[in-house]
């Protein structure tokens, strides 16, 4: 296999020739052009559709693509074609001398360096256009005229043979427009007269060129080389890494073809069957390609590489659950990662086991304690600062889509459904076509809608929804818990208070098993005290929700605290403690509303107004005090009603309206007490409609 140069570039190069003299006219520049940068530029860097043409036609460019790319366009040459003209410059190179004497005619196309050498007067130059050394064009001649002048005798030689394959099929179309030329005129030596009557020296150099077996070797072994494939696989690894998905069977089909050949295929090849063994389950497989693919390059490589050796073994772990192995193989990493300089890989890392924290967070707390990633938002801002400073794109997308998912669920709080749901749907259908990300979008989006339907206090819809996330695979253990956390909540929505019950003690006992982040477990603990507090013995959760307020204090985790002192605030009502609730309520509001959560400001607002309402009740009957307690009962409820509203709660807003309703019997305003209790209706209506 030949090291750079094919019969295919020199195609190229003959193109390339043509433009620069000239003869491309202004209305064909811009095809032809794209044309050659498609197949020059690197096949990552050009568009998708062309890209997956390119991977699926191949990576070298047959007489035929040549063809049918300049056919159609008309040269400045009246009466001849673009192509008509490059079948003549492929012609015209008849010998390996003619070969030789087209390349050093090549180095006459580039501009030359400043400082060497003297330029010729403006009339004596060539009318031609020079190439900047710097382009993508000037920079393939110069790599092929180094190339070419790199090569040894047998090469070139080699290289002379598969040209002549190459273009043995334009011979009929070469004698329709050049009548003198015979089935010998691909090489003038052999036209000289009595040179080879017999035969015997054509035979001796090219073989039998009428036998296909000779014309597929040549062609697998000259028109591919090393440089092509490299370029193949890189694209093909960074699809499969891109998309997750496996090896095209085409592709799958060239790499075996070449391999029978004989064809020597680059170790990244390797890579590729290691990445396709391990999308496709085969563990053994993709093990022992991983471990060969690092050997092969070992052995050409310094020891820089090691660390990547490292980080591939650890993802591939942590895909198969070998998750302590891989949290191993990761800290080794980081350790190489920090020895050689390697910030691209050290930043990667860092965000791969942030990833896996939020993942698997019992599998992390040795990693925790040693404190290497800090908190969540420090995380992420180191993160993203980095991936801007080394230009790892692929970094900073992974940290903004984890900073895109707190977004969300912001706007979930804040009760902006539609702009969240318009936000997800914005998501293109090429960053969805790995099964792993559609199932992790699918969920967030039916969490999203259930949350809303629970709201609405559509139920069954809430049910149909719930059923699709309960079959749905959800390998992150926090979307898990968000189901399961909305499963209570539509239990609590029917009054079926047991069964919410039992579900929770459930998943209770399964954080417990697995040592579940705190944050989790003191969700599900105030929970409990809200289902004690809605079947109508909140005492009976005083001394889980107490709990809960002190672990959270402890913890720092604030917002869970406020809901914690809520759940308080209710058990303190009942007992007719309404100064103490009032007093514990008014000094957490302000930070609970920083939060910037409705449910939460909401919940706070409606305990407020309860115990407001309970020091009103204890208040003489027309004094100043108790008339001042219904005011800010009063106001209570608008805020708690308003944040209900946000979110859509029809169940708070009815309640909210009830209360107003009867603070206005208790004031004397049957007037104002009739249009909260229409407004009620009016309510109930609009959400059954």
């Amino acid at each position: 296999m030949s090291r750079y140069l094919t019969p295919s570039k020199i195609g190229l190069l003959a193109l390339i020739s043509l433009y620069s003299d000239g003869v491309v006219p202004s209305s064909a520049t811009i095809p032809i052009l794209s044309f050659l940068v498609s197949y020059l530029l690197p096949i990552h860097s050009i568009g998708s559709k062309q890209d997956g043409s390119i991977a699926q036609d191949g990576f070298t460019i047959s007489v035929e693509k040549l063809q049918r790319a300049t056919i159609a366009h008309t040269s400045a040459i009246p009466g001849r074609t673009v192509w008509d003209l490059l079948l003549k410059q492929l012609w015209m190179i008849d010998s390996l001398h003619a070969l030789h004497a087209f390349f050093n005619e090549l180095s006459m196309l580039l501009e030359k360096p400043p400082g060497e050498g003297v330029d010729p007067p403006e009339h004596s130059r060539p009318k031609r256009m020079l190439l900047s050394r710097n382009s993508p064009l000037g920079a393939f001649v110069r790599r092929s005229l180094l190339e070419f002048t790199r090569l040894q005798f047998h090469d070139g030689a080699s290289l002379w043979k598969s040209l002549v394959v190459y273009r043995a099929p334009t011979l009929p179309i070469w004698q329709r427009r050049n009548p003198t030329a015979g089935p010998q005129s691909f090489d003038r030596n052999l036209q000289a007269d009595s040179i080879d009557e017999d035969g015997t020296l054509l035979r001796l150099i090219y073989g039998d060129l009428s036998a296909d077996g000779y014309r597929g070797v040549v062609l697998k072994d000259g028109n591919a080389s090393t440089d092509d494939m490299e370029r193949l696989l890189d694209h093909q690894v960074s699809r499969m890494q891109r998309a997750g998905n496996r090896i095209p069977p085409a592709m799958l089909s060239q790499l075996r073809s070449m391999a029978r050949s004989g064809v020597t295929l680059p170790s990244a090849s390797t890579y590729v069957q290691f990445l396709d063994a391990w999308k496709s389950g085969d563990y053994p497989s993709s093990f022992d390609s991983l471990h060969r693919y690092f050997d092969y390059t070992m052995q050409s490589r310094d020891r820089s590489l090691y660390q990547y050796a490292l980080l591939n073994l650890a993802i591939l772990q942590a895909d198969f659950g070998c998750f302590s192995e891989a949290i191993t193989a990761m800290q080794e990493t980081i350790a190489t990662a920090r020895e050689n300089h390697d910030m691209p890989c050290l930043n990667y890392t860092l965000s791969w086991l942030y990833q896996f924290g939020r993942t698997h967070p019992e599998e992390m707390a040795e990693i925790q304690k040693k404190g290497v990633l800090g908190s969540e938002k420090e995380a992420l801002s180191f993160l993203k600062a980095k991936a801007k400073e080394s230009s790892m794109w692929t970094l900073l997308g992974t940290t903004l889509l984890s900073e895109a998912k707190l977004i969300l669920c912001n706007l979930a709080r804040k009760g902006q459904y539609d702009e969240a749901i318009s936000r997800m749907d914005m998501v293109e259908p090429e960053a969805l076509r790995t099964l792993k990300y559609q199932q992790f979008w699918n969920t967030n989006l039916g969490i999203l809608k259930l949350r809303r339907h629970l709201h609405k206090d559509e139920l069954d819809a809430g049910e149909h929804i719930l059923v699709q996330l309960r079959t749905a695979p959800a390998e992150v253990p926090e979307l898990q818990f968000n189901i399961s956390i909305l499963e209570v909540h539509l239990q609590i929505r029917r009054d079926d208070y047991t069964h919410a019950l039992t579900l929770l003690e459930q998943l209770t006992s399964e954080l417990e098993l697995q040592e579940a982040d705190i944050f989790q477990r003191l969700r599900a603990m105030i929970l409990k005290a809200r289902i004690y507090d809605q079947a109508g013995i909140p005492q009976k959760g005083f001394s889980v929700a107490l709990r809960a307020a002190s672990l959270a204090h402890k913890a720092r985790l604030l917002p869970i605290l406020w809901e914690a002192v809520g759940a308080v605030g209710r058990v303190l009502n009942s007992v007719k403690e309404f100064e103490a609730t009032v007093k514990l309520i008014e000094n957490v509001l302000p930070q609970a509303l920083e939060c910037e959560d409705c449910e939460l400001a909401a919940y706070l607002f409606s305990c407020l107004a309860d115990g407001h309402m309970g020091m009103a009740g204890q208040a003489k009957e027309g004094t100043l005090q108790r008339k001042e307690k219904l005011t800010k009962a009063m106001a209570s409820l608008d805020r708690a009603f308003e944040e209900y509203s946000r979110i859509e709660d029809i169940r708070g807003q009815c309640e909210m309206m009830a209360k107003k309703a009867t603070i206005m019997h208790l004031n004397g305003d049957p007037v104002l007490a009739n249009d909260c209790a229409a407004k009620y209706l009016d309510i109930k209506k609009a959400a059954k409609t």
